[in-house]
């Protein structure tokens, strides 16, 4: 793809996601471009759901309503991007102008060289630092051009403008996930991109460029997701690991090492798992 039929196909995709955010529109808020052709079949046979686990909708919380603002500052958002692709010499945004660079890039390539294009972007583009040092909160979630303007942001930060810019480069809605995981060992939380490509899903982590596959993160576990309709509660099965109750926060996470090995797990019920989950979710999130 030419650099300037992919900016013609950015171009038309924001216009139409600015127009569709106009109407409201909650499922349709990540539609940036169309699906793939061909990719149908080979999605109906992969895992529905990253680390094969169910989901199940969170209908009210702190993690739901905190993603809805944060969606409400993407669909304005949208529409700086939009004029900024319909009139680039008049466009005073360098973060429309930065995010846009990094969509075109990805949208120029295939399969998993267009989801590390995104990852090693914003990797690079964002300093790990976290929301008490940089808002003076415990936790606070970044829009995009929010964070590419600040050019910081934590774990969750970094993972909102990842799933952003990888629907605008093309890739469906139903093959992203924004998750959040807990370390089997620490008990502390992480933010995560997970992107399903050629039938797998494969984990963007803002701590390295490699994107490992969901079933490489033993020492994990994941939590909730959020994706096009909303956010969801992983149900854990019943060997599921319950990890101490801590404060810690996804914006913490970047100052643990990613490859300390896991201490051995500590068993718990379904029932006492879930009841961890609810008071983190409410207590951290």
């Amino acid at each position: 793809m030419s650099a300037f039929t992919a900016a013609r196909a950015c171009a038309v995709a924001f216009i139409c996601v600015f127009n569709v955010l106009g109407t409201g529109a909650h499922a349709a808020a990540y539609a940036l471009r169309e699906t793939p052709s061909g990719t149908g079949e080979a999605r109906a046979s992969a895992p529905a759901e990253p680390f094969g686990l169910s989901t199940s909708a969170l209908t009210d919380g702190p993690l739901r309503a905190k993603w809805q603002a944060v969606e409400r500052a993407i669909a304005v958002e949208a529409g700086v991007i939009a004029r900024c692709v319909s009139d680039p010499e008049h466009c005073t945004s360098q973060p429309a102008h930065r995010f846009l660079e990094i969509v075109n890039a990805a949208a120029a390539r295939e399969g998993l060289a267009r989801l590390g294009e995104i990852n090693r972007a914003f990797n690079l583009a964002i300093r790990p630092v976290s929301d008490r040092a940089q808002y003076g909160v415990e936790d606070y979630w970044s829009s995009p051009l929010a964070t590419l303007a600040s050019g910081a942001g934590d774990c969750e930060d970094y993972a909102i403008a990842k799933m952003v810019a990888l629907r605008a480069a093309g890739v469906a809605a139903d093959d992203l996930r924004l998750v959040i995981i807990r370390e089997s060992a620490t008990g502390d939380d992480h933010a995560v991109v997970a992107a399903r490509s050629d039938g797998r899903w494969r984990v963007l982590d803002n701590r390295t460029f490699l994107m490992i596959e969901d079933n490489g993160f033993g020492k994990y576990r994941p939590l909730f997701a959020i994706d096009a309709e909303g956010a969801k509660r992983f149900e854990q099965p019943m060997f599921a690991n319950a990890a101490p109750i801590t404060q810690s926060r996804p914006a913490d996470i970047e100052t643990h090492d990613p490859v300390a090995d896991a201490a051995p797990p500590v068993t718990g019920s379904t029932a006492a798992t879930v009841a961890s989950d609810e008071f983190s979710a409410n207590l951290v999130l």
